[in-house]
């Protein structure tokens, strides 16, 4: 039956997070044996439950009428209406709940939605039209774009450009390797960064905004970690706080990293009405929108002050677990003083010890030796190979227990 399916979808790779779930099975009987029960620092996904305030409210959003019927794809009014309220007060954004915001069904589906908007695809390689991904950047990107027929191109994101690169420099290599600038039909920004957790500036921003105004580029900015800045750092920038963004910018927001509603499966796109009108074409003939309950549930979290209060407390907690790995790794031997660990996010993205080969190699062996599940750089793309990515988002006691494995099993930076 496989020669029925399509060339895009047979060439795709098992998401890198699956695959290292299905390695960590097949090893944990192995690994309880020796006193080395898996410690996941892998997933990019808290472990804390949610607001009791959301719970509570979903609860009681199912007893009301009505609230099992068909929905839209937009979103109920309640919640695009409590989404541009949102937008205003965090950001400063005005955003028209008619024709600017839309909800999605978790912000990975709206990308990889919009991705498939903006490609006509071919397996002509000259002529695939080329969406622009940060490298490293998230796993999903590369293959999003694949699956739609289209051409990924790496921006780099190194120590060398503070992982802003410059785009015209970028641009610049993309023609030097044969490639048409014309063919270019989006640039895929993160920040907060995963997986290095990189905060960008408002300056660095504007030169982004500008460079696609320039060269007729729609902007995708995915702000799924703009809620995680630690206490005293400034806080992230929505991409429409530029003047201007929004004649050429989208972004995403989701509600599973800032609420630890992962699998809630709620989001939202918002800002230039021509490119979420065009979306929400496509999402209206393949899915009939987000279970009402959640809808409201989510619409009544997002600008209350129990929401709030549990990103700033969520925020301590991930900065308290930061300070355990980071204190760690420098009593193992890594350069911490060198690294300068970011004031956001739940990622650490350490070099891996010079010793080992590729990052596969390093996460390969602290998996097998020491049960502790880390992402090899690599997967992240090119420029990833010689990194690996932890997730400190398990309890502060599993922080502690990883570090005196590593210690035990002689893993240092040397």
């Amino acid at each position: 039956m496989k020669e029925l399916f399509n060339d895009y979808v047979q060439s795709l790779e098992t998401y890198i997070m699956f695959q290292i779930k299905q390695e960590t099975q097949r090893l944990t009987p192995e690994l309880i044996e020796k006193g080395r029960k898996p410690i996941s620092l892998s997933m990019g996904a808290p472990v804390e439950p949610p607001p009791k305030f959301v719970n509570d409210k979903l609860v009681e959003a199912m007893r009301g009428e009505g609230m099992h019927t068909y929905t839209t794809p937009k979103g109920e009014a309640y919640l695009i209406e409590s989404i541009a309220k949102r937008m205003k007060n965090r950001f400063g954004v005005d955003l028209d709940p008619k024709t600017e915001i839309f909800s999605l069904i978790g912000s990975k589906e709206g990308i990889a939605n919009m991705i498939r908007a903006l490609i006509n695809p071919t397996t002509k390689e000259d002529e695939k039209d080329i969406i622009l991904i940060p490298d490293p950047g998230y796993a999903s990107y590369k293959e999003m774009v694949k699956v739609s027929g289209g051409l990924s191109y790496s921006v780099p994101l190194t120590p060398e450009n503070n992982y802003m690169p410059d785009l015209e420099e970028v641009a610049s290599s993309l023609v030097e390797e044969g490639y048409s600038l014309k063919k270019v039909k989006a640039l895929i920004i993160n920040y907060p960064n995963n997986p290095m957790g990189v905060i960008a500036n408002k300056k660095y921003l504007k030169s982004v905004v500008d460079f696609c105004k320039k060269h007729n580029i729609l902007l995708m900015s995915d702000a799924a970690y703009v809620d995680l800045t630690f206490e005293g750092e400034e806080k992230a920038p929505s991409i429409f706080e530029i003047e201007g963004a929004k004649d050429i910018a989208v972004e995403f927001f989701s509600f599973s990293k800032p609420y630890s509603m992962t699998g809630w499966r709620i989001g939202w796109i918002c800002g230039n009405k021509d490119a979420v009108g065009i979306l929400g074409k496509l999402k209206s003939t393949i899915d009939t929108g987000i279970y009402k309950p959640i809808q409201k549930a989510a619409a009544e979290v997002l600008n209350s002050k129990e929401g709030d209060e549990y990103i700033i407390q969520a925020n301590k907690r991930f900065e308290k677990k930061q300070k355990i790995v980071i204190d760690g790794f420098k009593e193992l031997g890594w350069p911490m003083d060198k690294i300068n660990p970011p004031r956001a996010t739940f990622y650490l993205w350490l070099p891996i010890p010079p010793k080992y080969k590729t990052s596969k190699d390093f996460t390969d062996a602290v998996l097998k030796k020491s049960g502790i599940v880390l992402v090899p750089g690599n997967a992240f793309g090119k420029n990833g190979e010689g990194w690996f990515r932890l997730s400190y988002v398990a309890s502060e006691e599993q922080m502690k227990e990883v570090i005196e494995r590593l210690k035990k099993d002689g893993f240092r930076f040397e």
